[in-house]
C-alpha cells in the first residue's frame, strides 16, 4: 500500500483504505471572505428591491488539506444526530459523507412527498421561541413551500398537491430548523426522468422565482456547488428516496470540501446570514477534526 503522500501524488487513492492509520485536517481555507458573503447578501437584497426575485439561497464554500484515511472522518459526519440521510458514498479517488435532515423527493405509497426546510435558530429554549415567533422566518419559508408545490403541480401524473404539514420544529445537532411537508397522489404513470426534472434543483436551495433565483446565484457564488445542494439516496422499482444534500462533504485525494448557506429575503440582515452559514458548518467541521 502507498503512502498517503505517494497516493495523492498519484492520484490512486482509494476512499475507505483501512490501515493508513494517520487523519490530519488542515486550516480550512474560505472561497470568499465574510465581508464578500456580506456583499453578495446585499447583492440579493438590491435584486429584491428591483423585483428581479424574492428570494435566493446564496452557499459558500470551504476546503481544507488532509492526510491519511478520511473514512473514519466521514463516518462521523454521517452519524451525527437529526440527519435523515446519514450515509458515506465513495468511488475512485473521491469520497461524500452526508448528515442531511432534509427531503428531496420521496414516492411512497403512491405519493410523491417533499420536505422543505428552511429557517434556523440554535437549538435552546430561547431559539425555538425565537423561530416560532419569526414573522421573517415564516414569510421565507412559506416562500419555499408555495414553490415546491408549484414543482409539483407542474407534472400531469399527480393529483392534488397538499401541505400535511407547516412551519414544523424539528432538531439538527445544535440548530433547531423549520420544516414542512407537501405532497401529491401518483394518478397516472409517472416518469423519473419527469419528476426528477420537476424538483431539482430543490427549492430551499435555489429561491424564488427558481430560474431567476438561479441567475443570481450563478453571478454571486465564487466557486460551484459540487455535490451539495443535489440529491443522494435510494431509487427502486415504485420506490425513490432522495436526501437534498446539505450538511454533506466531499473529498478527494488532497482536500475535503463543504458548503453551508442560506435563503436571503429583503429583511435579511447580511451579518446574521453570514453567522447562519457558519452555525450550519460547524458541526461537520468539528465531526471531521474530532
Amino acid at each position: 500500500m502507498q503512502s498517503p503522500a505517494q497516493a495523492h501524488k498519484s492520484g490512486e487513492w482509494r476512499p475507505g483504505d483501512q490501515g493508513l492509520g494517520e487523519w490530519w485536517l488542515g486550516e480550512w481555507a474560505p472561497s470568499w471572505t465574510p465581508k464578500e458573503h456580506a456583499a453578495a447578501v446585499d447583492a440579493v437584497r438590491e435584486a429584491i428591491g428591483r423585483g428581479d426575485v424574492y428570494q435566493v439561497n446564496v452557499v459558500g464554500h470551504a476546503s481544507a488539506p488532509y492526510r491519511g484515511d478520511p473514512a473514519a472522518a466521514l463516518r462521523r459526519v454521517a452519524a451525527l444526530p437529526g440527519a435523515r440521510y446519514g450515509g458515506v458514498l465513495t468511488g475512485d479517488g473521491w469520497a461524500l459523507a452526508t448528515a442531511s435532515p432534509e427531503t428531496l423527493v420521496e414516492v411512497r405509497g403512491g405519493r410523491v412527498i417533499t420536505r422543505p426546510i428552511k429557517g434556523t435558530r440554535p437549538a435552546t429554549e430561547q431559539g425555538r421561541r425565537e423561530l416560532l415567533a419569526s414573522a421573517k422566518e415564516r414569510a421565507e419559508h412559506v416562500m419555499i413551500v408555495d414553490l415546491e408545490r408549484n414543482d409539483l403541480a407542474r407534472l400531469p401524473a399527480l393529483g392534488p398537491v397538499t401541505v400535511d404539514e407547516l412551519f414544523a420544529v424539528r432538531r439538527w445537532v445544535n440548530l433547531w430548523q423549520a420544516e414542512s411537508v407537501v405532497s401529491a397522489p401518483i394518478v397516472a404513470p409517472l416518469d423519473l426522468a419527469d419528476l426528477l426534472r420537476a424538483v431539482c434543483p430543490g427549492g430551499s436551495v435555489t429561491g424564488a422565482p427558481k430560474l431567476a433565483a438561479l441567475a443570481e446565484i450563478n453571478a454571486l457564488e465564487p466557486v460551484g456547488r459540487g455535490v451539495s445542494m443535489g440529491g443522494v439516496g435510494w431509487v427502486a422499482p415504485d420506490y425513490l428516496d432522495l436526501g437534498l444534500s446539505i450538511r454533506t462533504v466531499a473529498v478527494d485525494g488532497e482536500r475535503v470540501h463543504a458548503w453551508a448557506g442560506g435563503g436571503i429575503t429583503w429583511d435579511s440582515d447580511p451579518t446574521a446570514e453570514v453567522e447562519e452559514a457558519a452555525a450550519k458548518a460547524a458541526p461537520i467541521r468539528a465531526a471531521l477534526a474530532a
